[in-house]
């Protein structure tokens, strides 16, 4: 009879604990109203990531640029500063329609493969202040997230606030890693 209870509240915990898994990764990433992309153009320092593949090879000084076109679509130059030298990469980005500007998808592949839905990735801005100084930008996945601020620092309060916003996102904040400048 112990050895039951014992697997019941074992079966219990796991599916308690599932429970607030799925919640958590069920709600939906929460992106800001509405951006304009005029002021959030310019360049964007990399504070913090969850890593990935695409920037493996950085190992300081990452950062981005945005900059608007005639046809509403937006330049991106991302670059770092790898074992080698510099690394950069050119894409460009859309607005998904009827996100006011805080869903962006982003493709860095060539041109002629935009009509293939997996070259393009989700970049949703989840947080940014009201001077476009400091942002916290992710993937309704919870696969990527970064924290950009407009220099290459940040102060610790603004750092753990950014964390704790996408904590309450349901990121795994844990996984983050600070960038070097």
């Amino acid at each position: 009879m112990n050895k039951l209870k014992q697997a019941l509240v074992a079966t219990m915990v796991s599916m308690a604990a599932y429970g607030v898994i799925a919640t958590a990764s069920a709600q939906e990433v929460k992106t800001v109203p509405s951006v304009d992309l005029k002021r959030y153009a310019g360049k964007w320092y990399e504070i913090a990531k969850i890593p990935n593949s695409f920037q493996k090879k950085c190992v300081s000084g990452t950062s981005a640029e945005y900059a608007a076109r005639d046809d509403g679509m937006i330049d991106v130059t991302n670059r770092c500063k790898t074992a080698d030298g510099t690394d950069e990469a050119k894409g460009v980005a859309r607005v998904v329609p009827g996100s006011n500007n805080s869903k962006l998808e982003v493709r860095f592949a060539p041109a002629w493969l935009s009509w293939v839905p997996m070259v393009w990735g989700d970049y949703w801005i989840m947080d940014l202040d009201e001077h476009y100084t400091l942002a916290t930008v992710g993937s309704p996945s919870r696969e990527y997230l970064w924290i950009l601020s407009r220099t290459p620092t940040i102060s610790d309060e603004q750092y753990e606030n950014a964390l704790n916003n996408a904590t309450k996102q349901g990121f795994d904040t844990a996984r983050v890693v600070k960038s070097k400048p």
